[in-house]
């Protein structure tokens, strides 16, 4: 019993690690839509990531040829996976840079005023993107970890349920906490470019990732106190 356990709460743990990437990335844009949508694109932006990732595993033979080499470029491998890494790591940090220099380059002479609403679609498209790139990431991460395809199943549910129950909290925060909203998108950059490393067989390890991503998060949660207490 234990060497079907162990397998699936560490799959479990480890697609809730690369889920967050998922949330915030959807909860900054869901920000740009009217109160009422907000959710709706929260839950079809998760959801539609589920559905991503069981059909994925439905053609895991497919996947795993992903990982083959296509062609090499100056000595370099490049798979299809490598490709996808590649244009979904460029895309995070085009969107990320894009975000941060809107909300922090813009000319405080000129009067204030509403910003304009992004369209639904528009938005559902763009969450779509990232949901593949981090889909086929994270599956064949979990064919890497686990053989039987019933586990990897379970994890996956398991895991959009966990999502769909934090989502809201953390884009409540985010949207609270301007500091915060920027901090997520720097971090949203990082993760771009470790995905073009990935891509790039540049492998950056996940934990430094991780670990630098908490300690920034902890550093702004003492620097919002400190300012609370003043």
């Amino acid at each position: 019993m234990l060497d079907v356990i162990v397998p699936l709460l560490s799959l479990i743990a480890l697609e809730v690690i690369l889920g967050i990437d998922n949330i915030i990335f959807i909860s900054i844009l869901a920000d740009k839509l009217p109160e009422n949508q907000r959710n709706k694109l929260r839950y079809w932006g998760i959801g539609l990531a589920m559905v991503m990732r069981l059909l994925l595993l439905g053609i895991i033979s497919w996947i795993l040829k992903l990982d083959q080499t296509l062609f090499s470029v100056m000595g370099k491998d490049i798979s299809g996976k490598g490709l996808i890494l590649i244009a979904g790591g460029l895309f995070l940090v085009y969107k990320s840079t894009k975000e941060i220099y809107h909300k922090t380059e813009e000319d405080s002479d000129k009067p204030l005023k509403e910003p304009a609403k992004s369209s639904f679609s528009k938005l559902l498209s763009e969450v779509i993107i990232l949901d593949l790139v981090f889909s086929i990431d994270s599956i064949i991460t979990a064919v890497g970890m686990v053989q039987q395809l019933w586990v990897m199943y379970t994890a996956v549910v398991v895991t959009v349920g966990i999502m769909l129950v934090a989502s809201k909290p953390i884009s409540e925060f985010i949207r609270q906490h301007p500091s915060f909203k920027i901090l997520a998108l720097c971090f949203l950059m990082m993760i771009g470019v470790s995905l073009l490393a990935e891509g790039l067989h540049f492998e950056i390890p996940k934990g430094y990732i991780y670990f630098s991503m908490a300690f920034a998060f902890l550093v702004d949660i003492i620097q919002m106190k400190t300012v609370k207490k003043a």
